[in-house]
């Protein structure tokens, strides 16, 4: 336990620009102030290059964990893009972890690379508050394959309940949508999730099975 709060304390450090006050770490970590302290002297005596003190912040030395990254100005065009499309389109969770990325960019990055301030733009957000409250639960759905019992209203508000397979989750301009195998109609199906009238994740695990997975329906397209 302790072991994953010290990577957690470097990891913490790395993605902020500035110094981060012990008061800080203990409440994202969850402990005592007092227990930073003994952490960051640990992590001194390991050899990581932290500077400042208790009553300052702390800050950790760019590079530490990774030497500096190349990219061509195109590359990093379209890895920012892609992280502010997740910031403006994405729920709370997605729109953090998007900026802690951007951090951590900002400390590996070049020393001619490292201005992020670069003219590009997201602009929008899905419709639907519902719907961005179902984005974390289906997203972990998806990952542990857990299938999911929707009541979904089709275009027409006709109401239907339908047993699911969760494969993905893509961003339209509008509105997620989430593309699944229905067991109620044995085929693949894509269910905007604004129009998610309620849902519960069950317990059931479902299997790979060739044929009902995501890379399937994509080749149907």
């Amino acid at each position: 336990m302790r072991t994953i709060r010290l990577f957690s304390i470097l990891d913490t450090l790395r993605s902020r620009r500035g110094a981060v006050p012990a008061a800080m770490l203990a409440e994202l970590l969850g402990v005592t102030e007092r227990t930073i302290y003994r952490d960051m002297a640990t992590l001194k005596a390991m050899g990581a290059p932290i500077r400042g003190e208790g009553g300052v912040g702390y800050v950790l030395e760019r590079g530490y964990f990774l030497p500096p990254m190349q990219f061509d100005p195109d590359e990093l065009d379209v890895i920012l893009l892609g992280i502010r499309m997740v910031k403006a389109r994405g729920d709370k969770t997605m729109s953090e972890t998007a900026e802690r990325v951007l951090g951590k960019l900002g400390a590996v990055l070049s020393e001619g690379e490292r201005s992020l301030n670069r003219p590009l733009l997201a602009v929008g957000k899905a419709s639907s508050a519902q719907g961005h409250d179902a984005l974390s639960p289906l997203r972990d759905a998806i990952r542990k394959r857990r299938k999911v019992q929707l009541r979904y209203s089709d275009l027409q508000d006709r109401v239907s309940e339908r047993l699911t397979r969760p494969l993905g989750l893509t961003a339209f301009e509008s509105v997620w949508v989430l593309t699944a195998w229905c067991e109620v109609r044995n085929g693949f199906r894509n269910f905007r999730l604004d129009r998610i009238r309620s849902f519960a994740i069950t317990d059931t695990r479902f299997p790979k099975e060739p044929g009902k997975e995501f890379q399937d329906y994509l080749k149907t397209l």
